[in-house]
């Protein structure tokens, strides 16, 4: 176990259980850490609770996670106790209260570590710009163990394979070290190469409860793949970022990205600072081929036809352009804003982007573009 980090062979654990077939996601493994750190983890009975209530959501998962549990810690999973008088549910509400309840200190800790992971799942589901403080600082927790896949496209360059097209040169030499004959055939195919994501982010007023939690996902991205994901962000001028975020500390990112955008919380040219965009930086290389995202509710104050002119010319050059409108998750949206009216022919997906729970969705839209 690595001693700069105590938990990550806890991590090692979750990835294991996902090998075995166990659904444990970044927001479950979150709150299995989250878990660790309430619990005794030299008592083997409270480390195979806190595992249990937070990584576990079927009953399927449990043999599954028992195996996992001996193989990893090297420890039998605690008997069940026998149940001889059906409990009622007003006792399991007493556990959330303060004082404890007949079960013992145990089964109120593996309450509180249910309570917990009900929790962290009702907040990826929150409206971003609805969030407390407190709500804020437990998301940026659960931003920190997303791990993005980008996209991929093919290269030039090919490989060694099982199978696929035949390996002229490969081949021959096999047939010169063997004596002439083609007893060994060797194959190659088309290896693949990162595709480029750009992501252009609305900072306007209108924008401005949802910018900080944006950014701070772009930083996730732009981590995962640093010489591969851009950052822009759009206003009344476009200014890049994709330098401040690209520093590991995201305190230290978001501050020197904040320093770096001007026009913050501002009006919206969304066809100037798009048009800007494509001449300096899209039309030279950034949007070739690339997946190009927007994060803008649609709001335009300039002239509507010249958003929708340069997103066209934006779609002949990327390899997919998506729209992620904050207000497109809620219910009765219609797409009737003079942005979005004028983007929406131009665009291959437009998407929510209100909660964790979309982005999480959008990560998916991305790596499958």
């Amino acid at each position: 176990m690595d001693e700069r980090d105590p938990l990550a062979g806890f991590v090692g654990f979750a990835t294991a259980l996902r090998e075995a077939g166990v659904a444990a996601g970044p927001q479950r493994v979150q709150a299995y850490l989250d878990a660790l750190q309430r619990v005794d983890l030299a008592d083997a009975g409270q480390l195979y609770w806190a595992g249990r209530v937070t990584l576990c959501g079927e009953p399927d998962d449990l043999p599954r996670y028992d195996d996992a549990f001996a193989q990893w810690f090297a420890a039998e999973p605690p008997a069940p106790k026998p149940v001889t008088v059906a409990r009622p549910k007003q006792a399991r509400m007493a556990a959330l209260s303060e004082e404890r309840s007949e079960g013992g200190e145990g089964e109120a800790k593996a309450d509180e570590l249910r309570v917990a992971a009900t929790d962290t799942e009702v907040l990826r589901h929150r409206d971003l710009a609805e969030l407390t403080a407190a709500e804020r600082r437990h998301l940026r927790e659960l931003f920190a163990v997303l791990r993005p896949l980008p996209p991929t496209r093919a290269s030039l360059r090919r490989r060694p394979a099982g199978r696929g097209s035949l390996d002229a040169s490969r081949t021959l030499r096999r047939m010169l070290a063997g004596g002439g004959e083609p007893v060994d055939l060797a194959y190659q195919r088309r290896s693949t190469r990162p595709r480029r994501v750009v992501f252009l982010i609305d900072v306007s007023g209108s924008m401005s409860p949802y910018a900080d939690s944006l950014l701070r996902f772009a930083h996730v991205v732009v981590r995962s793949a640093p010489a591969d994901v851009e950052v822009f962000t759009l206003g009344t001028r476009l200014t890049r970022v994709s330098r401040q975020l690209r520093q590991r500390d995201p305190e230290r990112a978001m501050l020197s990205a904040g320093q770096a955008v001007a026009d913050y919380a501002g009006g919206t040219r969304l066809g100037e600072t798009l048009r800007v965009f494509l001449d300096r930086w899209g039309q030279r290389g950034i949007a070739r081929r690339a997946v190009v995202v927007v994060f803008s509710d649609g709001w335009e104050r300039g002239d509507p036809s010249l958003l929708g002119e340069q997103l066209a010319r934006m779609r002949r050059l990327a390899h997919a352009v998506l729209w992620i409108n904050p207000h497109a998750g809620r219910e009765g949206y219609a797409p009737v804003q003079s942005g979005i009216a004028a983007a929406l022919p131009h665009l291959d997906r437009l998407l929510a982007g209100h909660s964790l729970a979309t982005l999480e969705r959008l990560l998916v839209e991305i790596r499958d573009a």
